[in-house]
């Protein structure tokens, strides 16, 4: 940028510090070098004091346990670096997202991971060019930033599958009511549309119900007591995320339901609640960890120097447990 202005760092740290002893002629040709650059004043002090060995994580909720995993993940990376982890609550809503994105990029961060983000490609591609950005969970590619998915399509097709072929054909779906998941390259979206055309494939148009409410476990409590509410009822639900196959768990023990005899419940993430023995939930693994660990390495080698953009998909499998089986009597 100081040579882009044709003046010394010395010169442009000044501007940016609102020191005294720089003239009104310098002060305007590193102010316009900035906007033509379109940097952030905090960008800019970044490139001039060098490296704060911090990575900054943006997630919806730290709750959430799948996200847990990619943290475990990240910080298994970066524990052989000189780098630490930092982490911020986005929410649901796009001004919250904002305001801790905003947050990560004024405490002058090194690297930015976000998961499943609310905000648009253009706007990722404006943090990335600041600060070298990862995105997980978003099914779009750009050079400006690497990207790390999980293959939805397959995980959802592996999911219906498998019920379809233990006999079910009244099958519901749990998916996410939020403005992102109305974008094509977002997950909730995704695994929706998967689920749809499936069951359209094997001919069961007439028995698609999708449920609109949220990946937690209040969201699976609500989808779960809507889809028990029609008649006829499913055999089976397929809830977008493990935390809301909980609370699918939840609503049917309150109805005195049996799983699966009466209905079987399938989630997706593979957490470690899903495999307590209690629970025994048949899910999607896309393995965190493994996620969280790809995005520390790239995000060390994108501040080491490298340009080039690196897309990784995570292969899915489905894990089959005793939440599963074939329509029952019930």
């Amino acid at each position: 940028m100081a040579k882009h202005a044709g003046v010394s760092k010395a010169a442009v740290s000044k501007v940016i510090r609102n020191d005294y002893g720089v003239s009104d002629a310098m002060r305007e040709r590193v102010r316009r070098a900035i906007d033509e650059l379109g940097y952030r004043p905090q960008a800019a002090a970044r490139a001039l004091r060098g490296r704060a060995f911090t990575i900054g994580v943006l997630m919806r909720h730290i709750g959430i346990p799948f996200y847990a995993e990619i943290m475990t993940g990240l910080v298994d990376q970066l524990a052989e670096s000189d780098y630490q982890a930092i982490m911020i609550q986005g929410g649901t809503r796009d001004k919250t997202e904002k305001r801790a994105l905003d947050a990560l990029i004024d405490r002058q961060v090194d690297g930015i991971l976000l998961i499943a983000p609310l905000v648009g490609r253009t706007q990722v591609e404006q943090v990335a060019r600041e600060i070298p950005t990862v995105v997980l969970g978003r099914h779009v590619r750009s050079p400006a930033y690497d990207s790390i998915v999980d293959d939805d399509r397959v995980g959802s097709e592996l999911v219906m599958d498998h019920l379809i072929a233990l006999g079910h054909r009244r099958i519901g779906h749990i998916t996410f009511n939020q403005e992102q998941g109305r974008a094509a390259e977002h997950v909730p979206r995704i695994r929706a549309e998967t689920y749809e055309r499936v069951m359209r494939d094997h001919g069961f148009a007439d028995e698609i119900a999708v449920v609109a409410t949220s990946y937690s476990e209040e969201g699976g409590y609500d989808g779960a007591r809507e889809l028990l509410s029609r008649s006829p009822r499913p055999t089976a639900i397929f809830a977008g995320s493990d935390e809301a196959a909980l609370g699918v768990l939840a609503a049917l023990h309150e109805a005195g339901l049996s799983v699966p005899d009466d209905i079987s419940v399938v989630g997706y993430d593979n957490t470690r609640l899903a495999a307590h023995p209690n629970i025994a939930l048949t899910t999607v693994n896309q393995d965190g960890v493994v996620m969280g660990r790809m995005a520390g390495r790239l995000l060390l080698e994108r501040i080491e120097g490298r340009t080039s953009a690196v897309h990784f998909s995570v292969v899915p499998s489905l894990v089959v447990r005793r939440s599963t089986a074939a329509p029952g009597s019930g």
